[in-house]
Order: structure tokens, then sequence, then C-alpha cells
């Protein structure tokens, strides 16, 4: 599916319908959100959405946080951008990851990840009457759009509420976030977020030092 092209169809027929829905856009830091939410600010009235229980240490999750709200300050959207936070629930991460502290990146862990992220996403969604939930996760060119879009409906039908659909890498979109990052002066982390990816990294760069 071309995951893309099924979002514009959603825009264009709300666009149809004269209506600016209300979206929850779960994130997960300011550099993958700035060019999801320069995309879909002329669309949608957006409630970023931080949920990021995987973000190891503490220190790094208050750092993250801070430059997506700081982001949402100096960005100037067409419609309204809010930003919802929630607490730091890192036990709830580290509860889902028993047995699967060797999994590669990319692989049970990281979908666990995603769909414990995506759920709450969700359950606010609902709650809240959001028109929409969705996440900027599919901006990353190491994020699996099909899985990311794959829990996304399974949750839409759960808890009955509409899921957008993203591949925002699309169209240039990790480009441009790259761009915007630079434009804003963004804190670009080097690792997705969880001690298991920063680990993996470190090992990447000992490698590349050696």
């Amino acid at each position: 599916m071309n995951y893309d092209l099924e979002m514009e169809k959603i825009i264009e027929l709300e666009q149809r319908k004269n209506r600016v829905p209300r979206l929850l856009l779960h994130t997960c830091c300011a550099p993958c959100s700035s060019s999801v939410i320069t995309r879909l600010s002329k669309y949608f009235n957006i409630t970023v959405f931080y949920y990021n229980p995987n973000i190891e240490p503490e220190e790094e999750y208050i750092k993250r946080k801070e430059e997506q709200i700081r982001f949402l300050k100096a960005f100037k959207g067409v419609n309204s951008i809010d930003f919802l936070d929630c607490d730091y629930d890192v036990e709830k991460f580290q509860n889902l990851c028993i047995g699967l502290e060797n999994e590669p990146e990319g692989g049970r862990r990281c979908a666990k990840c995603f769909r414990l992220r995506l759920e709450k996403t969700a359950q606010v969604a609902k709650e809240n009457n959001f028109d929409y939930f969705g996440t900027s996760l599919t901006v990353s060119p190491y994020k699996n759009a099909s899985i990311l879009n794959g829990i996304g409906l399974s949750l839409a039908k759960e808890y009955n509420v509409s899921y957008l659909v993203s591949d925002f890498k699309k169209k240039d979109g990790y480009k441009k976030s790259i761009e915007l990052s630079r434009e804003y002066e963004l804190y670009r982390q080097d690792y997705c977020g969880c001690k298991y990816s920063k680990a993996e990294r470190e090992r990447y760069k000992s490698l590349k030092q050696k």
C-alpha cells in the first residue's frame, strides 16, 4: 500500500467537507516531527502527544521533550498546534522488553515499543474525541512504515477512532526534517531512544573508530 497516497486521499476528503479535523499526533522528538508538523498543519488542528517511555536516561527524555516544546513555540503553523505531555513511564517499557533484550534494532522489541506508544495515543484520542490519531515515526528511514501502519489500523478498529496512515519519509520528508533541524537549531540525537539502541550505537561508533 502507498500510505502517503492514502493519507493524501484522507486529506482531500476532509477538504471537500470543508473541515479542519483534530489530530492527536504522537511524536518522538523535535527533529522527526518538524517536517511532519510543517506538512500537516495546513490541514489539521494538531495536538502533539509526547508519550515515549522507551527513552533513556531520563535526562535524555527531558532534553528531547524540551526541544519538542521549543520547536512548537517557534513554529508558526497554519492551524492550531497544542502540546500534551505524559508522565515518564519507563518501567512500562522495561517490563515490555523482558526476554527481548537481545533483539536487533527493527525486531520484535521495536514492534512492541511501537504498539505501546500508539496504543496510548489511540486511547487518549478516543477519550478526548479527536478525529484522528497518528505518529511522526514513519518519517524515519530506520522505521518500517508497514509495521507502524499495521499497528495503527489495528488499534483504530480496537478503539473505534480513525488512524491517519502515513509514510512521512516520502516526498523527501526525512531530508526536510534535517533541513528544518538546521533552521531551528534543533538537537539531533544519534540513537533512537532506548538503552538497547544506545548500546548498539556505541558499539557501531567503537568499531568505526577502530
